[in-house]
């Protein structure tokens, strides 16, 4: 009787412990399940605030990129030819970098680094096509380009400054200064009856148009700064 009453004890023993069994079991697959979820919707919103972001930055670069259009086309219109311009200087700037809506002084120095790159293309290409044994009109004409890149790099330098009636009248005296180095260095080529200057006059067409712009632009500064809501400083 006894070991009826023990069997009978080991049963609900083994019974207890198959359902305490089954309902850690229970309890540990639905806490696999909660994690499981929330890891889930932890990663869905990683996602979306990762999608948000990259939405923003793209939609305010877009609007940078809008707003420097939209400048270069004010301040190019003061120019003669406002589309060239416009294609010049707006492939020269560098959207990314921008973090504000580009002013006519900013776009006026633009144009001129465009011409100080421009002259040092040309000088390389003359190097680069001639050698560096140079005839001496084709000598003097480098030097001269040179000194036009230096004269529009002290243009620069004055813009870093302030922006007076004095500035205004040594930045178009010295661009003025630039575009009469390069017709020196096209008349000495002439002159000297170089063979070259047919080819040397093609590569400055574009410079003097760029040159041209800078000028405009400068000249033009006062009603330019107005049209931003800026003045002389």
């Amino acid at each position: 009787m006894d070991a009826i009453n023990v069997m009978k004890g080991y049963d609900k023993v083994d019974h207890l412990q198959n359902r305490a069994g089954i309902h850690s079991l229970r309890t540990h697959q639905r806490l696999k399940t909660a994690v499981t979820i929330s890891a889930i919707v932890l990663l869905t919103l990683i996602i979306g605030l990762m999608l948000a972001v990259l939405i923003r930055e793209s939609n305010a670069e877009e609007q940078q990129r809008l707003d420097a259009a939209e400048s270069i086309k004010t301040v190019c219109s003061v120019t003669q030819n406002p589309d060239s311009c416009f294609t010049a200087l707006s492939s020269s700037l560098n959207i990314s970098s921008t973090t504000t809506k580009p002013d006519p002084e900013v776009i006026l120095k633009l144009s001129l680094q465009v011409n100080v790159n421009h002259f040092s293309n040309i000088t390389s290409s003359i190097k680069s096509l001639y050698g560096n044994h140079l005839e001496v009109a084709l000598r003097d004409c480098v030097d001269q380009l040179r000194d036009a890149s230096s004269r529009l790099n002290d243009s620069m330098s004055e813009l870093n400054a302030t922006l007076t009636d004095r500035t205004v009248n040594d930045i178009q005296t010295w661009i003025s200064a630039a575009m009469t180095d390069e017709e020196t260095c096209l008349d000495g080529l002439e002159e000297m009856g170089s063979t070259v200057a047919d080819e040397v006059k093609t590569m400055m067409k574009k410079s003097k148009e760029l040159l041209s712009y800078s000028l405009a632009i400068i000249a033009n500064i006062r009603t330019l700064l107005q049209k931003f809501g800026l003045h002389m400083h």
